[in-house]
């Protein structure tokens, strides 16, 4: 799968990567962890409510796992270490 990242928004800083997509509009985000991690590239659905797809990517910038529709008030832990994590918000990626 291909993923286009000029159509992602970048999470920079503390509260941007703190906060993500609870409380917002559907949007499609990238995070760039600094470095390769199992446990810190956890996620969390707390205060998003809807749907996303979340793709974690090694430094190559290859898909290391994925998890399509994860609902709303779920915790997903990458089955491999990653660097980056996409989201993307149902019905918004082009």
């Amino acid at each position: 799968m291909n993923i286009s990242f000029k159509n992602l928004e970048e999470c920079t800083g503390f509260f941007k990567k703190f906060r993500g997509l609870m409380f917002s509009k559907k949007r499609n985000l990238i995070f760039d962890l600094c470095k390769e991690t199992r446990i810190g590239a956890m996620i969390h659905m707390f205060f998003v409510f809807y749907p996303i797809d979340v793709y974690w990517l090694n430094e190559k910038k290859e898909i290391v796992d994925e998890r399509v529709n994860l609902k709303p008030f779920m915790i997903a832990i990458p089955k491999k270490k990653a660097r980056y994590i996409i989201e993307i918000s149902k019905k918004n990626f082009i």
